[in-house]
């Protein structure tokens, strides 16, 4: 089974080396590396996907990071595949080749983002009019109807199901960290949930940001 796990390590030369010795030891096959953040502080965060032999418990890979100095773990969930940041380039130009079709070039987004982002699921709504729902990942919260009283993202950023009453109950099931961003001028929207967090960081929601802007561009031609 593959976990991925994300873990603050010191920014100095070897640290990641020693953490993927250690998850070796283990007999963890890591699959992906993804720098997610740089602090200030003279930490970087990783996501790491781990794959790990039937029967081997997460806790494993927690013990394993805790033998390198200085490195502490964020988060660890079940995850398919790989982080896929980089392929965002492909999903691109792929969508560029689509805006004759918006209907088909949100789709691919939707289930595109989860391995870019490292998110459980996403969501593109249209806002031109009634609110709506476009298109949808295979792990998205049912369509059952629900219509967002309002869609207030004017810029990539946090939801906070606490304080914003439009946000429907189905997003924020399991402690979902949300975030989404307009695609451009267009009145779509990109809604993405992570189940169970860990919290997007502000790194990612920019990312994020960068996405909806490129999209915006495409779409608007």
């Amino acid at each position: 089974m593959s976990f991925l796990i994300r873990v603050q390590l010191p920014d100095t030369p070897g640290s990641l080396g020693e953490l993927a010795e250690a998850i070796g030891a283990a007999d963890g096959n890591i699959k992906s590396v993804d720098i997610v953040d740089t602090a200030p502080d003279g930490t970087v965060t990783d996501d790491i996907v781990v794959e790990l032999p039937v029967g081997t418990l997460a806790d494993t890979l927690i013990t394993a990071a805790s033998t390198v100095k200085g490195a502490e773990v964020d988060s660890i969930r079940p995850f398919s595949g790989r982080v896929d940041r980089r392929g965002q380039i492909n999903l691109l130009s792929s969508i560029a080749k689509k805006t004759h079709n918006i209907q088909a070039a949100m789709e691919q987004l939707v289930q595109a983002m989860p391995q870019a982002l490292t998110s459980s699921w996403a969501i593109v709504a249209d806002t031109s009019g009634t609110i709506k729902r476009v298109a949808g990942s295979s792990a998205a919260p049912e369509d059952d109807g629900t219509v967002p009283s309002d869609l207030e993202v004017d810029a990539a950023r946090h939801l906070n199901p606490d304080t914003e009453d439009w946000i429907p109950t189905s997003w924020a099931l399991l402690d979902s960290s949300l975030a989404a961003t307009p695609i451009g001028s267009t009145g779509l929207v990109l809604i993405i949930g992570r189940v169970g967090g860990p919290d997007f960081l502000a790194s990612e929601v920019e990312h994020l940001g960068n996405l909806g802007t490129i999209l915006g561009a495409f779409l608007n031609k």
